[in-house]
């Protein structure tokens, strides 16, 4: 397979710009994610594919919890500070933005984003570097029903190989 070619294909598929967040007893994380999917509407239910070698992975995987959020189309800023692992900050802030902790699953809900799910995973599957979560969808939240997602694709980003 021609790999240039197999690279300019996969940066034709269409992903949004997410910040995945999860808690585990005292540790926090936060990571941009961008492989995700609705799966089912009964029960309401998505999938996630995440770094096995990030932060929010484990815990996620200690957890079996985390939140999602939108990241607007005005947010490059929000996306990009979750590119490397989230500096904690003692007065619930996550690489600077504030959080306050989930009702449903304790995983951190940032502030800053126009909306955001918490979801309690179902089931886990091996996706050679990214693990897929398949969570039920158990809480949300619009804080901004009017604004438009990023779209990776409107970044200067790519996240393929």
């Amino acid at each position: 397979m021609d790999t240039a070619l197999k690279k300019q294909v996969l940066r034709q598929f269409t992903y949004g710009l997410y910040i995945m967040t999860a808690a585990a007893g005292n540790d926090v994380a936060a990571s941009t994610v961008t492989w995700l999917s609705q799966v089912s509407f009964k029960p309401p239910r998505i999938m996630a594919a995440v770094r096995v070698a990030s932060g929010v992975h484990a815990l996620v995987g200690q957890s079996g919890a985390f939140a999602l959020h939108i990241v607007g189309q005005d947010q490059q800023d929000l996306a990009a500070a979750f590119f490397k692992p989230a500096d904690v900050g003692a007065d619930r802030t996550l690489s600077g933005y504030a959080y306050e902790p989930g009702p449903v699953t304790g995983a951190p809900l940032l502030l800053a984003p126009p909306a955001w799910l918490e979801a309690q995973v179902v089931e886990t599957v091996q996706g050679g570097d990214h693990t897929i979560f398949v969570a039920d969808i158990v809480n949300v939240g619009l804080p901004n029903p009017d604004s438009v997602p990023l779209a990776l694709r409107d970044t200067p980003w790519s996240y393929s190989r």
